[in-house]
């Protein structure tokens, strides 16, 4: 009983006091998904409605995903309800689904400890603190760049941030996202290391608005 009792002590000793634990966590990464890369790579083959010739969809808000300073939560246990479907088709006006919303609320809204619905506000507030770059919705045709290019544009439309703030991922060599850390009163901050490594690709595919 001893030796059981001695193991279960170290073996609480060795996991970390705030894992997946609502509300325990020091940033925020707010994801934007460049929409036409993204149906491209999968969207197309769901048919989804964002998709569709006319969508004219360019940056979408993918989420606002609580961080630690290395690593992040994930299905956190909340005492918060979850969200009605009349909040997640809110939500989709930003996000494009009310699928994806029901999505970002289960795998990280509920690691904020806040309320379905001030998880969304503030989802909804941190998009609009960024100011979205115009050149990419006037792609007319599919084009690669280094992913670089992407960075400096959101460098030079909001004045605030800093590289060490904002960083660029690609996905089978076509930008897919651009991460901008916060911190939780949704200001700019620097990105923990292990958000801060940046797309390298000279020649990363970028598709037009469709």
């Amino acid at each position: 009983m001893r030796l059981f009792a001695a193991m279960l002590a170290v073996l609480c000793q060795s996991m970390p006091a705030t894992a997946d634990r609502a509300g325990a966590f020091d940033y925020y990464v707010l994801a934007l998904s460049w929409t036409p890369n993204w149906c491209a790579e999968e969207g197309d083959s769901r048919q989804d409605d964002r998709c569709r010739t006319g969508a004219g969809l360019g940056w979408g808000l993918h989420g606002l995903w609580p961080q630690y300073e290395r690593g992040w939560p994930q299905y956190c246990r909340t005492p918060e309800r979850d969200p009605t479907r009349a909040e997640t088709a809110a939500m989709g006006r930003f996000m494009g689904s009310s699928g994806l919303a029901w999505h970002q609320w289960n795998k990280h809204g509920r690691c904020s400890g806040l309320s379905a619905q001030a998880y969304f506000l503030a989802s909804a507030r941190a998009l609009g603190k960024v100011r979205l770059p115009e050149i990419f919705g006037k792609l007319d045709t599919s084009v690669r760049l280094p992913a670089k290019v992407v960075e400096d544009a959101f460098l030079e439309a909001n004045p605030g941030l800093t590289r060490d703030m904002v960083t660029v991922t690609c996905k089978n060599r076509a930008i897919q996202e651009v991460r901008i850390c916060l911190t939780r009163d949704l200001e700019p901050r620097r990105c923990g290391a292990d958000v801060i490594r940046d797309c390298t690709l000279r020649d990363a595919a970028m598709d037009p608005v469709r």
